[in-house]
């Protein structure tokens, strides 16, 4: 039996399906469209390179690789491409609103569009409403800059100036405090509306790149907040370090804004002598009719979303190939860099082979870590290695150049660092006095901002193992570069500990928990930072106390002057009166909370940084520190062997050593 609908059914059954298939077509069609909203740029003419050259080639893989990075739900994002020669540094920032699409949408638009405003300069920096792209010949990651930068303002003046100026900067300001302190996560972003009047409301936005540490993001935003346009409805600074922003309408995604309630519309009357089909028999006609246009559009993205998921996946399979070649050396250029590997370019020999000084052809030095061929590494883990530690970009880390592979010869090349390592200045006798109070106070604060950026901060979390003064590297201004990491570990986002029956490292660095359990994690390395700190402020090694007649180690050194109350009795000699008492004091009294026996009683290296830049955070009192003493009754473990030549000259690239371990 055949029913005919009547027409005022038809017409509303084809209503509902042109609405449902326009709507789809709609979203699908903002959803591919989405362009970057262009704001400003700067590329200066003075930078520029010849085209075709092999700087535009590194431009273009670098480009290709930001864009493609930005599949992934990141709002930050920064990469090299090339060798020692013609190198591009790049990164996108996203605002940390948006969904990961339209980011996506953002950078692929961008990276077409700066090249075209910037055909053939070196350094480009573009700012759109929805990403900011930025890339350089120069090494820029974890510098606070804020010079080429644009202001913009709303041509509407506001009514009763002098108290929306007042209250934009107050709101603001409130806004940039919550942001250096996030601890967590590399998303440095927030959002803030204030009320003007009873009827307005005024909105703001602050955002820092990533890889600042919280003192430099609050030195940017405090700027960037001076300079923010006056007496206007709405305006916005754009630095490349970071943004300020504010509307008197709701310019970013809040999260939390519910959809308005469906209008409530009476059913039309029915027409007198027609009938008419029940409520019951329109819905089980026409909801099947629904679901199944639904499914066929569901499934049909299901297909185009999985082919275009593997094609992402071959191109990122691509990216990591193309940046593995782009920081590939020639042999012969290596040859005759380091003088055919000359035994008066060696910079000293570890377990995992020698290091050697270089000098390439355009004049940049390099430090060249030849490896054992009898190393254990295959070709897989090495590549592996390199790509991982090419992607780990902080001014506290020794940055990786190259590698070059072929055989059993594995070699690492690595940016020279002039001032060699901590342990040269603190254990040498004639150098001890260039590090004055103002310098090791520098030092800690890099090193802290360097482990927060592996712990946290970077795209992965990494345990180093091994951080000691010997791989503190220090460069023409002092500043730290953590070196060394032959032993370090990579842990997943959601894992906190590791367990190994191997355990590597050097003695009266490694926690406790490390060496008795083999268990290690980010609370170990925290251990080794705080026994750094204590080394750093007295001036002594760790293990420097075994003979004596007093205390067993530096812990229970700083243990006994902390319950003495003789504090600056602790500090080396040769700070004399070059220190601020408060800063000494404090840097002790993190170093002790750092070394406790019980990895929870620890502070995370977030929490230390937070520290060392605010004097407004109370610390816990200490509790007894866990130190190692004479007894035989410790369990064993399997132990790396140490080849390190002491007597050898200290590496301004640190070999990666390992110390063998007796503990006791």
């Amino acid at each position: 039996m055949t029913m005919e609908l009547p027409q005022p059914c038809r017409f509303n059954l084809c209503l509902t399906l042109l609405v449902l298939y326009f709507l789809i077509g709609f979203l699908s069609h903002t959803r591919t469209e989405a362009v970057a909203t262009y704001l400003y740029h700067n590329c200066p003419n003075t930078t520029t390179f010849i085209p075709n050259s092999t700087y535009q080639s590194n431009l273009n893989h670098l480009l290709i690789y930001l864009s493609s990075n930005a599949t992934r739900d990141v709002e930050f994002y920064n990469a090299t491409a090339g060798n020692s020669v013609d190198t591009v540094y790049g990164l996108f920032l996203c605002h940390g609103d948006l969904p990961a699409d339209t980011c996506q949408s953002c950078i692929a638009d961008a990276t077409k569009d700066i090249v075209q405003r910037c055909p053939t300069e070196r350094v480009a920096v573009g700012w759109y409403d929805e990403c900011m792209l930025r890339y350089s010949d120069q090494y820029f990651f974890g510098s606070m800059v804020t010079d080429p930068n644009a202001i913009l303002g709303n041509t509407q003046n506001i009514s009763d100036q002098a108290r929306s100026d007042q209250l934009v900067r107050a709101t603001t300001n409130d806004l940039a405090s919550g942001i250096i302190n996030l601890s967590t996560g590399a998303k440095k972003f927030g959002t803030k509306q204030a009320n003007f009047t009873a009827l307005q409301n005024v909105y703001t936005l602050a955002q820092c790149t990533p890889d600042l540490s919280g003192y430099d993001c609050n030195r940017c935003l405090q700027s960037a907040i001076q300079n923010l346009p006056s007496g206007k409805q709405g305006g916005r600074v754009l630095f490349p370090s970071c943004v300020a922003r504010f509307e008197i309408y709701p310019f970013y995604l809040t999260g939390n804004t519910s959809a308005p309630p469906p209008m409530l519309v009476p059913p039309p009357p029915t027409p007198k002598g027609k009938s008419h089909i029940s409520s019951l028999t329109i819905i089980a006609i026409v909801a099947p009719i629904i679901v199944s246009v639904v499914l066929f559009f569901m499934g049909y993205c299901f297909l185009i979303r999985r082919k275009a998921s593997k094609t992402v996946q071959k191109e990122n399979a691509a990216n990591e190939i193309s940046i593995v070649e782009s920081l590939q050396f020639d042999f012969a250029t290596i040859e005759a860099a380091t003088n055919n590997f000359s035994n008066d370019n060696k910079l000293g020999e570890g377990g995992f082979g020698q290091v050697y000084k270089g000098i390439l052809p355009n004049g940049q030095e390099i430090a060249v870590k030849r490896l054992s061929r009898s190393s254990r590494q295959g070709v897989g883990e090495f590549k592996n290695e390199v790509v991982l530690v090419a992607k780990l970009q902080h001014r506290n880390l020794v940055r990786l150049l190259g590698f070059f592979l072929e055989g059993e010869e594995k070699i690492l090349v690595y940016e020279f660092v002039p001032n060699k390592s901590l342990d040269y200045f603190l254990y040498e006798p004639e150098r001890h006095g260039k590090l004055d109070w103002s310098k090791r106070y520098k030092i800690i604060g890099g090193i802290a901002r360097g482990m927060l950026y592996l712990h946290e901060d970077s795209r992965l979390r990494i345990i180093h193992r091994d951080l000691k003064a010997s791989n503190i590297l220090l460069d023409e201004d002092m500043s730290p570069k953590i070196s060394d990491f032959g032993m370090a570990k990579i842990f997943g986002v959601d894992q906190t500990q590791g367990n190994t029956s191997r355990v590597v490292g050097t003695f009266g660095y490694m926690s406790p928990e490390y060496v008795m359990h083999g268990q290690f994690s980010v609370k170990s390395d925290v251990y080794s930072f705080g026994v750094l700190i204590l080394v750093i402020l007295s001036g002594k090694k760790n293990t420097s106390f075994y003979q004596s007649d007093g205390p067993v180690d530096l812990l229970s050194f700083a243990w006994k002057h902390w319950k003495d109350g003789t504090l600056l009795e602790f500090l080396d000699p040769t700070l004399a009166d070059s220190y601020l008492r408060n800063e000494v004091i404090r840097c002790l009294h993190i170093g002790l909370l750092c070394v406790q026996e019980n990895p929870v009683d620890r502070p995370t290296m977030a929490s230390i940084v937070l520290m060392l830049n605010s004097y407004s955070i109370t610390l816990a009192s200490p509790q007894n520190p866990a130190y190692f003493r004479t007894e035989r009754n410790m369990p064993s473990v399997e132990l790396e062997s140490d080849k390190s030549k002491s007597e050898l000259i200290p590496l301004s690239v640190n070999e990666a050593s390992i110390t063998e371990v007796y503990p006791r």
